[in-house]
């Protein structure tokens, strides 16, 4: 950094006439430190440091020193403690900003340029760019990237997870995109691709072993913290952040990935080539496709497969959304093939429903045809429980029924019109009336009902009302037994004769 000339100028005459310090000077001119002392030195004055004062600390360095040097990542909270056990006086915050001075540092360490052949490699990663309100939910929004080590072709797809499901599909997608597949895939150890690792003992997720055996690629993860290693694929992640997705407006998902696909096949691929600089990222896939291994002729089936079990009502839940199954199916476990379109409801190998995926929170998706035979089977419930009663109560009934179904009749409304008349007049005048009708050839509710007023104005009885009861008024009305009065009745010479029942007092 180039300093003025007067400020310059300055800097020698408070330091040469005035006999000012450097620090004094740096305050007043409102400068550092270090640019004072450049200033003087570049004039050929040597300025010795000032002296240090003495430090609590000072006679506790020795052992500070040692015990990280033996033990590096040792918390500055627990040396604290280590050293007031031996007699520390001082701050704890003051001792922390010491510690950080006194922590020995990694040394810088040197890397080569890794170089692979054309088609021989690809590294995978996902990035998360922020989150997506999709109705109540709150989705994260991530991307998929692969990027061909030899031309740094990039595929981009985002998605809003980081599931299996996903990461196999942007795999799959990327094939295709480069019409072609590379022989290694390289990782870090992100759980979609390795679930446990000791050592040198990797144990890999077996749906991506069951697309690396598909498309005959290797999957291969790096050494643990060697993020240089796929280093390409990290520097691609944050071209991608600063040359697409800086400043970007996008609808909806949809949008977002074909503004990424024509970025990709677009800026992304006409940048210069690392390699050299007289050719484009374009031109280099250009050759390094033809190296590339052919795809399979067999389709990798993708989508996620769960068990969920159904409650009592018709709906099964997946990812926080309820999606309806036949009534059928209540208190059974289906499986749930699901993908970014579709979520399928199968039993074994046969499908029962199938919905358009939900990307809400605590959304009810339903099929008309669920609800409407639900209700069905309960109103034919019902109609199976009155004509119950009716045949228990008039067995004439069933008859009429067949006779009015043979002449197209309603049933249903049939049946209600009985059940009125049941608990309007009864059980015997109903089965003299449902007969009369059936022998005059009228198999219908209004002939039953003139058949039932016949019998009243023969009888001379008046119309009979319909009192209907709470239902807690009618559990206290229960039949009372009645006292028998012939005790009452009997003289005082009988009932001398029985002394076991003494005569009544009067006041009784």
């Amino acid at each position: 950094m180039t300093i003025a000339p007067d400020l310059v100028a300055q800097i020698l005459r408070l330091h040469d006439a005035q006999k000012w310090r450097v620090g004094t000077i740096a305050r007043q001119l409102h400068v550092h430190r270090d640019t004072v002392r450049r200033v003087l030195a570049h004039d050929g004055q040597a300025v010795a440091p000032s002296p240090l004062r003495p430090s609590r600390i000072d006679a506790y360095r020795p052992f500070i020193l040692a015990t990280l040097a033996k033990f590096p990542r040792l918390t500055a909270a627990r040396l604290y403690a280590m050293v007031c056990e031996r007699g520390y006086v001082g701050c704890d915050s003051h001792f922390r900003h010491l510690i950080a001075e006194l922590r020995p540092r990694p040394s810088a360490q040197a890397y080569l340029r890794l170089r692979t052949l054309p088609g021989e490699q690809a590294q995978v990663d996902w990035a998360h760019f922020g989150h997506l309100q999709i109705g109540r939910a709150r989705r994260p929004l991530m991307a998929f990237v692969m990027v061909l080590s030899h031309s740094r072709m990039i595929f981009l797809r985002f998605f809003l997870d980081a599931r299996i499901d996903s990461f196999l599909r942007g795999h799959v997608e990327a094939f295709i995109a480069f019409g072609g597949c590379p022989r290694v895939a390289l990782y870090d150890n992100l759980k979609s691709a390795v679930l446990e690792r000791v050592g040198d003992a990797i144990r890999f997720n077996p749906e991506l072993l069951a697309l690396a055996a598909h498309y005959r690629f290797e999957p291969r993860p790096v050494a643990v913290a060697r993020g240089n290693e796929k280093g390409r694929v990290e520097r691609s992640i944050r071209y991608i952040r600063d040359s697409f997705f800086a400043g970007r407006t996008f609808t909806d998902l949809a949008d977002l990935n074909a503004q990424a696909r024509l970025w990709c096949l677009g800026l992304g691929a006409d940048r210069r080539w690392p390699e050299d600089s007289a050719l484009s990222v374009r031109q280099a896939f250009e050759a390094e496709a033809r190296s590339l291994m052919a795809l399979p002729e067999g389709v990798f089936e993708l989508g996620e497969r769960v068990a969920v079990k159904v409650g009592k009502t018709p709906y099964l839940r997946f990812d926080t959304n309820d999606y309806s199954v036949p009534h059928t199916h209540v208190r059974r476990t289906l499986t749930v093939w699901a993908d970014e379109q579709w979520v399928r409801v199968l039993d074994g190998a046969t499908e029962l429903a199938r919905h358009r995926r939900c990307w809400d929170s605590h959304a009810q998706i339903e099929m008309q045809a669920h609800v409407q035979h639900l209700v069905d089977a309960k109103r034919a419930a019902r109609a199976h429980r009155a004509c119950d009663r009716l045949a228990q109560a008039a067995p004439a009934s069933s008859q009429l029924l067949q006779h009015a179904g043979a002449r197209g009749e309603n049933l249903g409304s049939i049946t209600v019109s009985l059940m009125r008349l049941l608990d309007r007049w009864g059980a015997g005048a109903l089965q003299a009336a449902i007969t009369e009708a059936l022998a005059r050839g009228v198999p219908h509710p209004n002939a039953v009902r003139l058949a039932l007023e016949r019998q009243r104005a023969a009888s001379g009885e008046p119309p009979p009302v319909a009192l209907v009861l709470p239902e807690h008024v009618a559990r206290r009305d229960a039949p009372v037994r009645t006292h028998e009065l012939r005790s009452y009745d009997r003289h005082p010479d009988q009932q001398a004769k029985h002394p076991h029942n003494p005569p009544e007092s009067p006041d009784a």
